[in-house]
């Protein structure tokens, strides 16, 4: 027999398992993916597993829970959103660059990581562990405090009046952008939570 058919006649090699973390981070692109579809239904982990095309228990090797899935999401979110909340403020002096380039990111991460924006506004985690939904409430605490502060140092360089109530502008400025991700999530993600963001922001942090 020539030797093209015995190569013909092998079987075929499968390819190789991705290594524990490799699966563990193809696990949460998936989920992640699967938030973005329009039609918003709740993710199952059995649809999880079927996109995957692996089976449920094989998710439960690399997480414990589907609130573990979530809760790796939310690590993914906050480790991004504080990271570049660190170099928008340590670039830029000015509180109000800080605060333009804050808000700016924010809009930008939504639209650039829609999936994740459900997570943000508690979307896809109304059926899900209520520890979740905590944990996002205390990083939205959190991204306030830094526009809080972003406002207190535009305060202190004559940027904004002296009577300027640091606190209450940072709550105003947060509410608006948490109602652009609401927008953005309920329009199934065709309306940009950037739209008219030039005009807007110079109402909000003049």
């Amino acid at each position: 027999m020539p030797a093209a058919h015995a190569q013909d006649d092998a079987p075929a090699r499968r390819p190789p398992r991705p290594k524990p973390g490799e699966r563990r981070l193809q696990i949460l692109q998936t989920l992640a993916s699967m938030l973005q579809e329009p039609d918003g239904e709740r993710v199952t982990t059995a649809a999880l597993a079927g996109r995957l095309q692996v089976s449920e228990a094989a998710l439960y090797r690399h997480f414990a829970s589907k609130a573990q899935m979530f809760e790796g999401l939310i690590e993914f979110i906050e480790s991004t959103v504080f990271g570049l909340i660190n170099q928008i403020t340590s670039q830029h002096d000015d509180g109000l660059r800080q605060l333009r380039g804050i808000l700016a990111m924010l809009l930008s991460f939504a639209e650039k990581n829609p999936g994740m924006t459900r997570v943000l506004i508690g979307d896809a985690l109304v059926t899900e562990d209520d520890r979740l939904q905590a944990r996002i409430n205390q990083l939205v605490d959190r991204i306030e405090a830094s526009v809080r502060q972003a406002f207190r140092t535009a305060v202190a360089q004559g940027s904004l009046p002296a009577d300027t109530d640091s606190s209450a502008r940072a709550g105003i400025v947060l509410a608006y952008v948490q109602g652009r991700w609401l927008r953005f999530a309920k329009s199934g993600f065709r309306r940009s939570p950037s739209e008219m963001f030039d005009q807007q922001i110079a109402l909000l942090i003049a």
